[in-house]
């Protein structure tokens, strides 16, 4: 979708931080933008930027756990501008430990917001994308976590693994329907996640990881050497215009990176292949080149 001006972008957590970076810079290239936030004071501090900016910007507070919430944002947003052509299934939060203390309230406040709520966001979105015809994109933040793991990673690397997965297979699904889909994967950003406890459901409050005030400005201190939220908005731009499948903005990642790539390859055992699945697997190869190529004319 390299043609912005004129179309129309909703963003979840678009209030703040990479949200609301992506919202600017999509302004910026002459979009209408729709922006939903679970937290009302970031909503209308992002809306009031955007406005005093001159740009064209709707608010709508959000909680992306919520199915209905999403379908009735969607909905919204079409009311309000028409169509919809670009959508940012952002909203997320974090969670830090060691997985043996976690407790199920945990998991179910992690997944509901940085899982369900992406998918969340492409049920109600993606029928109103094919709908109109004229194309659209869809990216879903994950995060270097959805790659890369580490200890007091496990629910938050969980969730963005599942991010990873089923935004990088649904790139393959919506290609025929001239739909793109990229992942994008930041590393430290400044932004207000270290305040997501704050937004935590009262019904899920039973946690293994009691976080304090000083442990969130310990967090705000490590996130201040992050990068810009609206430099992680120009790299998603670009990496819309060119329909890229990972849109990476940082670049300390990369010798890691290879190294877990380099592990995996290892890992495999050296022999040749059995024919029979070795034949199955080419089918499977095949339907994904096919894919490819109606990707790659995007």
């Amino acid at each position: 979708m390299k043609d912005l001006k004129g179309k129309v972008a909703f963003i979840t957590g678009g209030g703040s931080g990479i949200g609301f970076g992506i919202a600017k810079c999509a302004a910026e290239a002459g979009m209408k933008v729709a922006i939903a936030d679970v937290r009302a004071d970031h909503l209308e501090q992002g809306l009031a930027k955007l406005r005093a900016a001159g740009h064209v910007v709707h608010g709508l507070l959000v909680d992306v756990a919520d199915a209905a919430a999403v379908e009735r944002a969607a909905q919204e947003t079409v009311n309000v501008f028409g169509k919809v052509h670009l959508v940012c299934n952002n909203a997320g939060v974090s969670i830090f430990g060691p997985m043996d203390v976690a407790t199920m309230d945990d998991w179910r406040w992690i997944m509901g917001v940085n899982v369900d709520g992406v998918i969340n966001g492409i049920q109600a979105f993606m029928p109103r994308l094919k709908a109109h015809g004229e194309g659209g994109h869809i990216v879903n933040t994950a995060s270097m976590a959805g790659l890369l793991v580490g200890p007091g990673m496990g629910l938050y690397s969980a969730s963005k693994f599942a991010v990873v997965g089923l935004t990088t297979s649904l790139r393959y699904d919506l290609a025929p329907h001239g739909i793109g889909v990229s992942v994008l994967c930041p590393g430290f950003v400044r932004s207000n996640i270290h305040e997501a406890v704050k937004s935590r459901p009262k019904n899920l409050a039973a946690t293994g990881y009691p976080v304090t005030e000083e442990d969130m400005k310990r967090l705000d201190g490590v996130l201040s050497v992050g990068m810009d939220p609206v430099e992680v908005g120009s790299h998603v731009i670009a990496g819309v215009r060119e329909n890229r499948q990972y849109i990476f903005p940082h670049a300390e990642f990369r010798d890691e990176l290879r190294a877990v790539a380099d592990e995996i390859l290892a890992a495999l055992p050296d022999r040749d292949p059995e024919p029979a699945r070795m034949a199955v697997e080419d089918w499977r190869r095949q339907r994904k080149a096919d894919a490819a190529k109606l990707i790659k004319n995007l």
